[in-house]
């Protein structure tokens, strides 16, 4: 499938060639911090299905507790998350940051990873009163 993204202000653009089934949600308290909320949703795919169409990311090293590092690529304007890569082996993946996404509404998360660390609440948001705008 293809995609299309950029960031909040326009400055950062993508796009690339993913599997919709890459799609997932991570719990782990490195994404809980760094999105400011309770999770986050990322789509993996090959770094040679993605590309930046327009400007450049600052980057932002995260060293997780295994040792391995993880480049946080953000809008230095915005401050949208764009990507993740890392180093060796695993800088060749890619996972884009799918609020950026366009088509963000054809892409359902398939799995879900680090549940452990999972907000207990998460279940019950759906029956919480709301407002189709406000």
């Amino acid at each position: 499938m293809k995609i299309d993204g950029a960031c909040h202000c326009g400055q950062i653009a993508f796009e690339a060639e993913i599997d919709p089934d890459a799609v997932s949600v991570c719990h782990c308290t490195d994404c809980q911090i760094l999105t400011g909320t309770a999770y986050r949703v990322t789509v993996s795919v090959p770094r040679d299905r993605f590309a930046l169409t327009k400007g450049a990311p600052k980057t932002y090293v995260k060293t997780a507790d295994n040792g391995h590092r993880r480049f946080q690529m953000f809008c230095p304007d915005c401050g949208s998350p764009i990507f993740t890569t890392g180093e060796g082996d695993e800088a060749g993946e890619i996972g884009i940051r799918w609020g950026n996404i366009r088509q963000r509404g054809d892409l359902a998360p398939k799995r879900q990873i680090w549940c452990a660390s999972a907000m207990p609440w998460l279940d019950t948001v759906t029956d919480l009163p709301g407002k189709p705008g406000d």
